[in-house]
């Protein structure tokens, strides 16, 4: 087993369980003792977990680091973000907000002739800047470091003056009962805010996301026009956005 599959499994582990020593993550994962504590090391300087006697457990924050969430998935979101570019059309104004998921669509996205895209993600304007064809507004606000986001009164005064066809958007979690809900209370209200501006709301959601919810709710399900997803999603919660009026795409 690779060492990304490896750490891959060692976070599911502690999605799983909360956390866990050497000796368990060692036989879930089918290495040895000193394989998975040089794994463990490495991920913890990485900031993908914190290191615990004997052991480690995830961070502290609901919402794990980009870079973990890169790791988790990454098929799936890559699919899915190839799925959601064949929404996008020539001449017309997207917002993308920062993720994993989104940032899957963004090399897709050349070629595209008139597109804007507006983001609140560092990390989407830095991959687009490669895109000349693509303009670029990348809304003012303070930097949230470890998502790399720009969030607050700046950033939302800013979108008022877009009028934005598609919004795509990830989520730390979905539930056809609530909606979209996110890990970051901090984030909620710009979140909040760059989803009223558009006229249809894409989510890309790769199946894990429909197993949690999180402390602050971004959008109803009445919001949403579009849900793009892998093939694991469970197929009850795939019924109820669909008779909710939510397009449901499995990828």
């Amino acid at each position: 087993m690779l060492s990304h599959e490896r750490q891959r499994e060692v976070l599911r582990q502690l999605r799983l369980h909360g956390g866990g020593n050497v000796r368990e993550l060692a036989a879930a994962v089918g290495v040895s003792p000193s394989t998975i504590r040089r794994d463990l090391t490495e991920m913890g300087e990485q900031g993908l977990l914190r290191r615990v006697h004997g052991g480690a457990s995830l961070p502290d924050e609901l919402e794990i680091t980009p870079t973990a969430r890169q790791l988790e998935q990454s098929a799936e979101k890559r699919r899915i973000g190839l799925a959601a570019t064949a929404l996008v059309e020539d001449r017309s104004t997207v917002l993308i907000t920062g993720g994993t998921t989104t940032e899957a669509m963004l090399p897709h996205l050349q070629g595209r002739e008139g597109l804007t895209v507006i983001t609140n993600g560092l990390n989407v304007a830095v991959q687009l800047s490669r895109l000349p064809e693509v303009t670029v507004v990348v809304l003012g606000g303070i930097l949230r470091h470890a998502e790399m986001s720009l969030l607050g009164g700046l950033a939302e005064s800013a979108v008022q003056e877009f009028e934005v066809d598609l919004a795509f958007t990830g989520t730390y979690g979905i539930d056809p009962s609530v909606g979209l809900t996110g890990a970051s209370v901090h984030e909620a209200s710009t979140d909040r805010r760059l989803l009223q501006r558009a006229r249809s709301i894409v989510v890309l959601a790769d199946s894990s996301k429909f197993t949690r919810r999180g402390p602050v709710r971004l959008a109803g399900v009445d919001q949403l026009s579009t849900v793009i997803t892998d093939t694991d999603a469970p197929p009850p919660a795939v019924a109820a956005l669909r008779d909710a009026g939510v397009e449901v795409r499995q990828v």
